[in-house]
């Protein structure tokens, strides 16, 4: 009789328990291995919350929580760089990155602190290379939210002239020379818009004034990344001209970049910058890694395995 109880008792439901955890470990690896891929664009979790919403509701933590928003839109695309697959990154053209959360992210931080400049000038400078409209219309309502800061128009200057819209660029910079304090650059960047708004010298102009003007590092790398694209252009222009030179001087392309390099040496580049070589004495481009020659176009290439250099 006792044995029958505890088989009732203890044994049957332990049983029980034991036989459905079996079926919940199995159901549960039959679910995980049945599952259908999906898309990179459910990779990420959506917002929960709307920033704007929180706002006058947040007892005076509103700036507290645009700072989280924004360190969480900088840890999420440096999330994105890192688990990127692709060999080399083209910092004009992020989409492959899906990065579908950081216009939300930044305008949550915005919404919450309309004086978050930091927010619009990085803004500024990543999201036209994931998606135009959006950087502009995030640029525009920090301007508007803040007319008084000339860095602002700037920046939507700068996101007006990558979208080649001269007209709108040169109109912006104008509004934002007038600001007290405002840098002469603003002046001349109105005027250069409307005659050579296209040239690599106006870009040359725009990424140093970022470099010298910014504190923001994201600002400081952008420009210096540009700033080095733009040099090696006018560098790979020069290379050409004396590689044809020579090519019609001996009928054949030069077997290598020695054969020209004592011409190279005395080529004057725009700003005064002279050719460089590396310890092996071998021609480079601005970041340091050495050209390639392509003999059968006879021109001069970079080496995308090893340059920091976006591809043209």
């Amino acid at each position: 009789m006792m044995r029958e109880k505890f088989s009732q008792r203890v044994l049957l439901p332990a049983a029980i328990i034991l036989a459905g955890f079996t079926a919940i470990v199995c159901l549960s690896s039959f679910i995980a291995n049945a599952r259908p891929a999906m898309p990179e664009s459910y990779e990420d979790a959506d917002l929960n919350m709307n920033g704007s919403q929180l706002k006058g509701f947040a007892f005076g933590m509103e700036g507290l929580l645009a700072d989280w928003y924004f360190m969480r839109s900088l840890q999420y695309i440096g999330y994105k760089v890192l688990r990127s697959k692709a060999e080399t990154l083209n910092i004009d053209d992020l989409r492959e990155l899906n990065p579908r959360l950081l216009h939300p992210l930044l305008k949550n931080a915005t919404d919450l602190d309309p004086h978050f400049i930091a927010a619009y000038s990085y803004g500024a400078i990543v999201l036209p290379a994931i998606d135009p409209e959006k950087a502009v219309d995030l640029a525009a309502k920090g301007v508007a939210s803040n007319p008084d800061e000339w860095r602002l128009y700037q920046h939507l200057g700068y996101i007006y002239w990558r979208l080649r819209r001269y007209d709108k660029a040169s109109e912006t910079y104008e509004k934002g020379s007038q600001i007290a304090g405002a840098a002469p650059f603003m002046k001349m960047m109105a005027a250069a818009m409307k005659t050579q708004g296209g040239t690599r010298e106006t870009a040359r102009a725009i990424y140093q004034q970022m470099l010298a003007g910014s504190d923001d590092e994201q600002v400081r790398i952008t420009a210096e990344r540009h700033l080095a694209q733009i040099d090696s252009l006018d560098e790979r222009e020069a290379i050409d001209r004396v590689l044809g030179e020579f090519k019609e001087r001996s009928g054949r392309c030069a077997a290598n970049f020695g054969e020209i390099l004592s011409i190279l040496m005395g080529v004057k580049l725009p700003g005064n910058r002279e050719f460089r070589v590396d310890r092996a004495n071998r021609l480079v481009d601005p970041t340091g890694a050495p050209y390639i020659l392509d003999e059968t176009e006879c021109k001069a290439v970079l080496d995308k395995s090893k340059t920091a250099i976006a591809s043209d």
